[in-house]
């Protein structure tokens, strides 16, 4: 059985996050650890978790059994909160938790095909049980769609002489496994890539497998609706094209496909719904990622709903 995921920031998303009695959403359950931490030390508070992992919803089933009826858990991706959260009741959130990173136990299960470091099935979906595997969207998309992928989701150099062996490779069958592709990005870069350039392909091939842009988007115009009065939302990002939308949506503006450039409020302020409370973003310390490299890359942020 894989280790159980560490939360990352867990501190500072407490610190955050804790608004007192009401009902708290945590859009990204995972192993659950934010989520037992806030209802351990917040006793009014109660939970609507989600993930779209399966496999996740049942390990923090377990782990916040204890909680009884103050934990209500739905099988949802971020364009199905809206339906998750009118089955809970509708109450407007005290909070909002959306970690967007990987659990070590997706990250180590080499049946998932999320990492390079083990040879699997080329998968990377976060539900097993919805849409087409990578290997097989890979043999359906041309060299100029993918290099667009690889440079959008995962800031890919040389995303185009990527994107022509990968696309070259799945016509002919050759890109059915992690270390296929692996090997693939190697060959591209003239010998072996450094690992993070691997990382970054398996990065953007994850996120455009599961439509995680486009549904963290969904998320971010529908969060203004259902936060109360000074409910607070808090943001864990990993890679800097999550972190320009959330950055975006911050300041009000309808998150796009292509958020690079933000222009500065008149003001310097917000003019959205949101408060920012993070005047800038919080990173691991030195000591949080040595015992859990993992959160080497987490940004958080958090925003406050301002008055109607």
């Amino acid at each position: 059985m894989s280790a159980r995921h560490e939360p990352v920031l867990l501190e500072e998303v407490l610190r955050f996050l804790r608004n007192g009695a009401g009902l708290y959403l945590d859009a990204t359950l995972g192993d659950g650890g934010h989520a037992e931490a806030l209802l351990r030390i917040e006793p009014l508070a109660r939970l609507l978790g989600t993930d779209r992992d399966p496999a996740a919803l049942e390990r923090a089933r377990e782990r916040l059994a204890r909680f009884g009826a103050r934990v209500m858990l739905e099988h949802a991706t971020f364009r199905e909160l809206p339906d998750a959260h009118r089955r809970a009741g509708g109450e407007p959130f005290a909070g909002a938790l959306f970690d967007l990173g990987l659990s070590s136990p997706q990250i180590d299960d080499p049946a998932r095909g999320m990492s390079f470091s083990h040879d699997g099935p080329l998968d990377l979906r976060m539900d097993p049980s919805r849409g087409s595997t990578a290997a097989e969207r890979l043999r359906s998309i041309d060299e100029a769609g993918l290099a667009h992928v690889l440079a959008e989701h995962g800031d890919v150099r040389g995303a185009r002489a990527i994107a022509r062996r990968l696309v070259a490779a799945a016509a002919r069958g050759a890109l059915r496994t992690t270390q296929d592709l692996a090997a693939e990005v190697h060959r591209a870069a003239g010998g072996r890539a450094h690992p993070r350039r691997v990382a970054q392909v398996f990065q953007a091939l994850r996120i455009w497998i599961n439509g995680e842009a486009e549904d963290l988007e969904a998320a971010l115009t529908w969060l203004p609706s259902v936060i109360r009065t000074d409910g607070v939302v808090v943001t864990l990002a990993y890679h800097s094209g999550e972190d320009r939308r959330i950055k975006q949506a911050l300041r009000g503006a309808r998150p796009s496909a292509s958020p690079r450039r933000l222009p500065a409020p008149a003001d310097g302020l917000p003019e959205g719904p949101w408060n920012i409370v993070t005047r800038r973003v919080v990173t691991p310390s030195s000591e949080e990622v040595a015992r859990n490299p993992r959160a080497r890359s987490a940004r958080l942020r958090a925003f406050r709903r301002k008055s109607a």
